[in-house]
């Protein structure tokens, strides 16, 4: 599995978690105001624990961008005319699937 495959599974389990607390918070009406803040609190930092991660994985996203870039930009000025022809079958590509319609 790729980093962000893990991480967007960590992420979806933090959430019903933290949905499945507003669940048990919403059946705690009747219980004591103590265990509702207990509730609360866990809530809390279950969803900064989320917010945290959602940053982690964004940070990471612009970091594989930009190598991603800088890949692309080495390997254009050390291919110039490979990269003009696949930009061109590209073009290619995309005005054929245009004309299509």
């Amino acid at each position: 599995m790729t980093d962000t495959t893990v991480a967007k599974e960590k992420l979806a389990a933090d959430f019903r978690s933290v949905m499945d607390d507003i669940d048990a918070l919403s059946a705690t009406t009747n219980k004591a105001e103590g265990e509702a803040a207990a509730l609360r609190s866990r809530i809390r930092d279950r969803l900064d624990s989320a917010k945290e991660r959602v940053i982690d994985a964004q940070h990471e996203a612009v970091e594989r961008a930009k190598r991603a870039a800088g890949a692309t930009d080495d390997y254009v000025h050390s291919h110039p005319w490979q990269a003009v022809g696949a930009a061109a079958a590209v073009g290619l590509a995309i005005g054929v699937l245009i004309g299509r319609r």
